[in-house]
């Protein structure tokens, strides 16, 4: 069976998830615009099934947030008016807990693509920890090097030094044939 491409991009997804309360998620206005349902029709949803969507999967942006989201973007008036009320920001598991709310083919593609997204960036997280870490070690390597080098420059300037001025040009010339 041949895999439909999606109308969506993975840049698209990604651009989408946003760092709220040291969390990655979702605002139900952008995951609305992914599953092609209006931004009302996806929160009564979810109101209908709240108790599928516990604290951790989902939850409403303070007065705070929603003000610093919103001076974070220039938007139109019209795209302001649909912005009254705080979003609710989804987490991986909130958004995972959408497909069993919203049942449309184009939710469980969309879901599947958030999905992979999600995995995707822990993944490039781990490997940046990974790169940070191997570099730290190499840096703590390369300390040590540093002083040796410094101690054998030390000793080369006090070779120089202690040879006399008439007996290092014969030095010298034993070096350069």
């Amino acid at each position: 069976m041949a895999s439909k491409q999606l109308p969506i991009s993975v840049e698209r997804i990604e651009k989408a998830i946003l760092l709220v309360r040291g969390q990655k998620v979702i605002l139900d206005r952008d995951l609305a615009q992914l599953y092609g349902v209006a931004t009302k029709v996806l929160k009564q949803a979810v109101r209908r099934n709240a108790k599928r969507f516990p604290h951790d999967f989902m939850f409403e942006l303070t007065e705070e947030e929603f003000k610093n989201w919103r001076s974070q973007f220039v938007t139109s008036n019209r795209d302001r008016m649909g912005l009254r009320y705080s979003p609710m920001a989804f987490t991986e598991q909130g958004v995972a807990m959408l497909s069993s709310v919203l049942r449309s083919e184009r939710a469980i593609e969309v879901n599947i693509a958030i999905m992979r997204v999600f995995v995707r960036l822990r993944e490039m997280m781990a490997t940046h920890k990974e790169l940070a870490f191997k570099l730290v070690e190499l840096e703590e390597r390369l300390e040590g090097h540093d002083e040796q080098i410094r101690s054998i420059f030390e000793a080369i300037r006090q070779l120089m030094t202690d040879l006399p001025p008439k007996n290092w040009s014969r030095f010298c010339d034993s070096f350069l044939g």
